[in-house]
């Protein structure tokens, strides 16, 4: 039994503003170590289930947040950037199940915290197949290619309720209840850190049973239409071959899920502003 565990970091313990995620900021440091804890806490429920192997991929800003020297040392960590599979570096067929710890919602939804699609800048919304799609939409449709299934996530009350829509009954951990985009009535770490653990340990017992949910498994060809935030974004996005323009909309298609994985991170690196 093998579990990856992709990491995000607005979803995290005690996260509520730009502030606390972003590199250089002095709340940085500190919201670098709950987000080692919340980690360490998903960990210790999947090997207490069961699992034997742990695989951790960092998913936030330059993949370079959580600290390896507190990391749970039965875990393995992919960090830095670029890697070949971004927030979910490591995925593939020798992959039992996902676990999202500190995600968040969909760019535009209502008390989410710091509520996005991929980049804050550049993306003002995202479909797959012509569903509206959060990250974590993306990140579930990479694994299902695999066959693959998410089977536990963790963020705000909005984040989790989107991914049990889409990606069916997996087990979540509220880690705080948002208000807004920059507030939410937030729980304590040693709260927290009991309710991502055993919504971990269930999750991979529920995978041993055969009683997780199925992988999420996109339709191929796969269709992705990005809309970006302003027009300049959209002139540069053009020059990925292949897609289509219709105003600040992006679209393209793609053989199969990793391939369109990689052209919509190609759009997005040739949108962002300079």
């Amino acid at each position: 039994m093998k579990i990856l565990i992709a990491v995000d970091m607005e979803g995290i313990t005690g996260v509520t503003t730009w502030d606390h995620v972003t590199p250089g900021h002095a709340e940085y440091a500190r919201f670098r170590k709950l987000m080692t804890e919340d980690v360490n806490a998903a960990i210790a429920g999947a090997f207490e289930a069961g699992a034997k192997e742990v695989v951790v991929a960092d998913g936030h800003w330059n993949a370079s947040n959580i600290l390896v020297e507190e990391l749970d040392p039965r875990a393995r960590l992919n960090s830095g950037s670029p890697s070949p599979f971004s927030m979910m570096q490591g995925i593939g067929r020798d992959i039992d199940g996902v676990f999202f710890v500190g995600y968040h919602a969909r760019q535009g939804s209502q008390n989410a915290v710091l509520d996005h699609t991929w980049s804050s800048v550049c993306v003002a919304n995202l479909w797959l197949n012509d569903s509206i799609a959060g990250e974590y939409t993306l990140n579930a449709a990479l694994a299902g290619h695999y066959g693959v299934p998410v089977i536990m996530a963790s963020g705000d009350q909005t984040a989790c309720g989107q991914m049990v829509e889409q990606l069916r009954a997996l087990e979540t951990a509220v880690t705080k209840h948002a208000s807004g985009r920059f507030s939410a009535e937030c729980l304590a770490p040693e709260v927290t850190h009991k309710m991502i653990r055993e919504s971990a340990q269930s999750a991979v017992s529920r995978l041993l049973k055969k009683d997780a949910p199925k992988p999420f498994v996109a339709k191929t060809p796969v269709k992705i239409t990005v809309q970006l935030a302003t027009s300049d974004m959209a002139d540069k996005a053009m020059h990925l071959p292949g897609a289509t323009r219709d105003g600040l909309k992006l679209s393209f298609a793609a053989d199969d899920m990793p391939k369109a994985y990689s052209a919509f991170r190609a759009l997005v690196m040739l949108s962002y502003p300079r």
